[in-house]
């Protein structure tokens, strides 16, 4: 089978692999945070401030992986 051209299907699982596991870190963490603030409330500004900062790590690894695959998708440097 000539001409077949797996590149959008590489974009797809990139984009969609890390989506998924930027939601699910993203409600892990958010799953903790409301736990910490249910048994300590006097920490909420601490807890809430580091809930912040890692969900921002967490996020910014998707859209490093979306920068990259859309790089891959218009660059091409496969071929």
């Amino acid at each position: 089978m000539t001409g077949f051209n797996i590149l959008p299907l590489a974009v797809a699982l990139l984009i969609g692999i890390a989506a998924l596991g930027s939601c699910i870190g993203i409600a892990l963490v958010g799953q903790k945070f409301l736990d910490g603030t249910a048994r300590q409330p006097e920490m909420v500004d601490l807890l809430q401030t580091k809930f912040f900062l890692v969900a921002g790590v967490t996020d910014g690894a998707f859209i490093i992986a979306t920068g990259i695959a859309l790089w891959f998708a218009t660059a091409s440097p496969f071929g």
